[in-house]
């Protein structure tokens, strides 16, 4: 790619506008949200469906565009539950039914439901009791929808349960209700990205209605045409999320710039769809979605625009090796993304993508050509072939997630890790381009030294980070010097594993309980000795010091404190489950306190307690 693309207005407005609102922007509701219409207890609401709706097991789930809230103008989302009632796209409805704000638990390095829904504008959902269609669907969505709605019966009647969910997931992007242990597989294959529509489809979309423009010998301004309209249609019957309107912006400036007989039209697809959705939608700049596949995208055309396959390979060659390259670019530029949210990495993903890339596009036109055939009842000449390849594909997944390396555990990186590691990697993809490659290797070199520096120096401080769920704790402590100290009182070892992994560690270097409760086995296994530390056993008694990991670590009777905020000392040993300990260390010439079950901390003389559902990160 010509370095002077580099200088285009458009990509620097871009950065500057991810910069402000990765900085600034934080999503909150509007004045006329429906949010504010919390407080009242039961609401009337007109809205539009805005998505297509979301099976499950007691309830069809669906985001709807508000307009009225009780008779007056509104605006904003609702994640809205339905119960005997079938929501379609792009009806209007009257809901009946109580606000509420999403359940959401805030706890260190897990799924948040709350935040999700925030990151998509949604500060509300409704347990709807009644609902009725005031204005159906334009003829236009209708016929849209029930092509979609057809397509996927076809596919469940056909086919087996999870080759159905894959055929569905594949097309559409309806995975439908695959059971977990495959979703895993996916995982584990790095292949989880093909049960999604994403841009690859679209463009799949478009380069066959281009080839079949051809063969009936359509010019070229009305097989450009056709193409658009037809990747058009299918963007909107598959959900229209944001990397399929990426990617159609992509392929609208991809195709003007070849009328044109430019060939930079697919970088400044990539440039406006993203300013175009950000300016939209602000609130898509913190979605991973959104972040990984504008990053694997760019990464797509830089890596392959300056590594260029030499001419005298064959073709078929040249085609694995590009999907390689793309395969290839696209695990690299998303390896932080992909480690701090799913904290593994895929590491039979290369290969895999290989082989279930091209397959999974093969997949695609047999199984709509299999859709096409039974509408004409010819469907058996394609059957057989359809469902051999959904096996086919499915037991090539399940082979690479059955290697016992095929994803390895990873910690979260920090984020002067990151900034660094994308300034080596930005080097690297335009190491081809010598001259260029020569100018950036200091910039990117003072880059990553100021990053990993800024890290180092300003966010490597202590740090007590406050758990809770619900009636359950716990507390971890990292150090200045690295050493990472888990205070565990109830909160599931699954959960703690998550925590600790979102702090850039493994293990931690020492696990502690407040009481001899029996501990979970798994906890042992949090513990880079293997062991947990457990009060009123040999050397762990108050006015004991252990050294936990290389701290002292000093036990006392254990501390409480009442709802006014009194400190008592819970004193004695009575052989029960009420006797408890507090742990006290110093740091940087503080003493630090952890008492009651980590329901709070004492630095100094200040005592902060934690909040229900939430994480509380204090320095120290």
């Amino acid at each position: 790619m010509h370095p002077d693309l580099y200088k285009r207005p458009l990509l620097w407005c871009l950065a500057a506008l991810i910069c402000l609102l990765l900085c600034f922007y934080r999503p909150a509701p509007a004045k006329r949200d429906v949010f504010h219409a919390l407080p009242q207890k039961q609401v009337t609401l007109t809205g539009r469906v805005a998505h297509f709706p979301v099976h499950k097991k007691k309830s069809t789930n669906a985001v709807v565009k508000v307009l009225s809230v009780n008779g007056q103008l509104a605006d904003g989302y609702v994640y809205a539950r339905f119960a005997g009632f079938e929501p379609q796209w792009q009806d209007t409805l009257l809901l009946q039914g109580r606000l509420q704000k999403p359940y959401g638990i805030h706890l260190l390095g897990n799924f948040d439901w709350r935040h999700y829904l925030a990151q998509q504008h949604i500060f509300t959902e409704s347990k709807v009791s009644q609902a009725q269609v005031v204005r159906p669907a334009g003829v236009f969505f209708r016929g849209l929808r029930a092509l979609r709605e057809d397509i996927l019966h076809t596919f469940e009647r056909s086919f087996a349960p999870e080759l159905a969910a894959i055929a569905g997931g594949v097309l559409l992007g309806e995975r439908g209700e695959i059971s977990p242990r495959l979703y895993a597989d996916f995982q584990d294959s790095g292949a989880v990205h093909l049960l999604v529509a994403s841009g690859g489809n679209v463009g799949f979309v478009t380069l066959i209605t281009v080839g079949l423009c051809a063969l009936v010998g359509l010019g070229r301004k009305k097989t450009i045409i056709c193409a658009l309209a037809v990747a058009g249609l299918y963007t909107l019957a598959a959900g229209a999320d944001a990397p399929l309107v990426r990617a159609y912006f992509m392929a609208v400036c991809a195709c003007v710039g070849y009328l044109l007989g430019r060939n930079s039209g697919v970088f400044q697809g990539l440039l406006v769809s993203c300013f175009i959705i950000l300016c939209l939608e602000p609130a898509s700049v913190f979605e991973t979605g959104f972040q990984m596949s504008f990053l694997a995208t760019l990464a797509i055309i830089v890596c392959l625009s300056n590594y260029r396959l030499p001419a005298a390979w064959p073709g078929w060659v040249r085609f694995f090796a590009q999907i390689f390259l793309a395969t290839l670019s696209t695990q690299l530029v998303l390896l932080p993304i992909f480690t701090n949210v799913f904290y593994k990495v895929s590491v039979t993903g290369l290969l895999s993508n290989m082989l279930l890339v091209p397959w999974a596009s093969t997949l695609m036109g047999i199984t709509f050509g299999y859709y096409v055939f039974t509408l004409l009842h010819m469907g058996f000449l394609l059957q057989g072939p359809a469902a051999w390849g959904l096996e086919g594909f499915k037991m090539l997944v399940e082979f690479f997630a059955s290697f016992k390396l095929s994803s390895v555990p990873a910690a979260a990186w920090s984020p002067g890790a990151i900034a660094a590691y994308y300034a080596g990697l930005f080097w690297l993809f335009h190491l081809p381009q010598k001259q260029f490659a020569r100018k950036l290797f200091w910039p990117c070199l003072i880059v990553a030294g100021m990053a990993l520096g800024v890290q180092a120096c300003f966010f490597s401080g202590g740090r007590v980070y406050l758990l809770n769920e619900w009636n359950k704790n716990a507390a971890i402590v990292k150090l200045s010097n690295g050493k990472v100290l888990l205070f565990e009182a109830g909160i599931a070892p699954e959960k703690l594993t998550s925590a600790l992994y979102k702090i850039g560690v493994q293990k931690a270097d020492a696990v502690l309980t407040f009481s001899h409760a029996p501990v979970p086995k798994e906890l042992e296994t949090l513990s880079k000795t293997g062991t947990v530390i457990r009060p009123f056993t040999p050397g762990v008694w108050p006015g004991d010091t252990l050294p936990a990991a290389g701290v002292p670590v000093r036990v006392t009777w254990g501390e409480h404190q009442t709802r006014q905020g009194k400190m008592w000392i819970n004193a004695g040993y009575s052989g029960t489950r009420l006797d408890d300990v507090s742990y006290c260390f110093a740091s940087r010439e503080q003493d630090i306190c952890l008492g009651a079950g980590a329901r709070f901390v004492r630095i100094g003389e200040n005592v902060h307690a934690n909040q229900r559902n939430q994480t509380v990160k204090l320095q120290i």
